[in-house]
Formats: C-alpha cells, sequence, structure tokens
C-alpha cells in the first residue's frame, strides 16, 4: 500500500514545498494571481504538507477563528490526483485541527467541489461568490 505521508509543516523547506505545491495548482494551473495566492496570514496559518518520497504532492493550511478551524488552500498536483490522497488531506487537517480541540470547521470552497467537502459533512452556506475570479461557496461542519 501506498504511503501517504501528511505532516505539519515545521521548517522552512517544508513550508517552501507547501508554497510550491500551491504555485503549480492555483498560480499556474488556475490561474490564480500571487497576490491573491499569497496572503497576509502565511506567517499566522499551520501549513500542511503532503510529501511521497521526497516529492511535494498537497498542501494545506489551518486558520483558527474563534470556535472555527478554517480549512484553506487545499491543494493536491494534478498527476496525483484520483487516489483518494484530497481526502485523506482533508481528513488529516481536520484531525490536527481537533486535537487543537476545534469542532466546528469552515472554509471557501471552489463549487464545483462542493460534492467533494460534502462527503466530509461540509454543507454550502448562503449564496455563491467569487474569489480569484473562481465561483466559492462558504461551506460549514459542525460536530455534535
Amino acid at each position: 500500500m501506498e504511503k501517504r505521508p501528511f505532516r505539519i509543516a515545521t521548517s522552512l523547506d517544508d513550508v517552501i514545498k507547501a508554497y510550491l505545491v500551491r504555485a503549480i495548482v492555483f498560480m499556474e494551473e488556475q490561474r490564480v494571481a500571487y497576490a491573491e495566492e499569497i496572503d497576509e496570514f502565511e506567517h499566522s496559518a499551520l501549513h500542511i504538507l503532503g510529501e511521497i518520497e521526497g516529492e511535494p504532492f498537497a498542501a494545506g493550511r489551518i486558520r483558527f477563528l474563534g470556535e472555527y478551524a478554517k480549512l484553506e488552500r487545499i491543494a493536491v498536483r494534478k498527476e496525483y490526483r484520483g487516489r483518494g490522497l484530497g481526502h485523506d488531506l482533508v481528513n488529516y487537517m481536520m484531525q490536527v485541527a481537533r486535537e487543537k480541540g476545534f469542532r466546528k470547521f469552515k472554509m471557501h470552497a471552489q463549487a464545483h467541489l462542493s460534492d467533494f467537502y460534502g462527503v466530509h459533512g461540509f454543507r454550502t452556506k448562503g449564496d455563491i461568490f467569487q474569489e480569484a475570479n473562481i465561483d466559492h461557496y462558504l461551506m460549514v461542519y459542525e460536530e455534535e
């Protein structure tokens, strides 16, 4: 079975790898401008890295906002998609937040991924909106 390692980015090297995954997916593939992809929350967010045999393939970040853990910048490189790694990444991010005491989660999900996040218990709230010229929904999950 293929190893699916995710970890909290704890070194500059880890953070650089996470940024590279995001640059490939969001800036190159989805044409998001650097000024929109990299923001003022980079230094206060908890960054997550996925790596297989030294190759970074996934990234995400978590911000802790009041009673919510906000999952953001969730990205899996194209050649690693279709293997369940995206779901593994979301599960890992939620587990990290749970270990910090969070039971409520939110995200700004790209609209075409609302069913993907729905598998994890997220539900859309409100109307569709634009972020980085991409349709998004606010999605929320609150554990009982």
